[in-house]
């Protein structure tokens, strides 16, 4: 059997192309923690993103040297994975990491072969800054923000499910969303007490004791108030009776005196 020249381009195209895809690595879901070991350059892309369509090349052609590297090369759609996306706080398409032992580095250089085989080959990556410790994809706050990129994922293919299969103009699917919403929280609400009554049970009885106590100071307040007040009455007469006292005593001490001048005058007429 013999082959044009065209055919044998057209086979040997075919063979580069799945050598090159069996170099790829496909990360999900499933099988994204592989990357924690060993030395690893991840694509991040999307299909409908142009920059990444014309990137795709040339990362499978890089990817076809990741033996002689002696690294491995992965990819990640964020339409499939969305998890990942947010695990990886991915906001720019396509975006590319280096993993070396689980420490993540952003590649920030240009998108060509020749500069990502020199980018391993020379280290360069040692001299960018790593990824914090707390935004560590492995972290547990990622992996909470990962279920969030999961559950919003979820909701906006529910909301495409009922606008287009079931016709609903978008307004009414964001008012189905926002009363399943309300109903949800009023379920949680409910649930959240319940639960902090059996471990905080009211204590009606303190609440009793607390109002008696409040009853007995009044009275004794009010019972206060009646004693001050006799008090402040009985002072006022006894200012009275004493203000009377010295009027009366006085009354004598003229009456004495008038007699005394009397008694003189009466001698002198003598």
């Amino acid at each position: 059997m013999k082959f044009t020249r065209g055919g044998l381009l057209i086979i040997q195209l075919f063979f580069v192309f799945q050598l090159c895809n069996a170099k790829l690595v496909i990360l999900e879901e499933d099988n994204w923690e592989q990357m924690l070991t060993g030395e690893w350059m991840v694509e991040f892309y999307a299909p409908w993103c142009p920059a990444c369509r014309a990137l795709e090349p040339v990362w499978k052609d890089f990817a076809s040297w990741s033996d002689d590297l002696g690294i491995k090369v992965g990819q990640v759609d964020v339409t499939t994975a969305p998890g990942l996306s947010g695990r990886f706080m991915v906001t720019a398409l396509p975006t590319i990491y280096h993993v070396k032992d689980g420490v993540f580095r952003q590649y920030r250089g240009s998108r060509d072969k020749e500069e990502f085989i020199s980018f391993i080959e020379d280290k360069r990556w040692e001299a960018i800054e790593e990824i914090p410790s707390w935004k560590a994809p492995s972290s547990v706050q990622m992996s909470l923000v990962s279920g969030f990129f999961k559950l919003s994922m979820l909701l906006r293919n529910v909301h495409t499910h009922i606008t287009e299969t079931h016709g609903i103009p978008y307004w009414g699917s964001y008012l189905l969303f926002a009363l399943a919403t309300i109903v949800i929280g009023a379920v949680l609400g409910l649930f959240l007490v319940f639960v902090i009554d059996c471990f905080y049970p009211s204590k009606i009885p303190a609440r009793q004791n607390v109002q008696q106590t409040v009853e007995t100071k009044d009275e004794q307040e009010e019972d206060d108030g009646e004693i001050i007040d006799e008090n402040e009455s009985e002072g006022e007469d006894e200012v009275d009776t004493n203000a009377d006292e010295p009027e009366e005593a006085k009354l004598p001490e003229d009456q004495s005196s008038s007699s005394d001048v009397r008694k003189r005058r009466t001698r002198k007429a003598d």
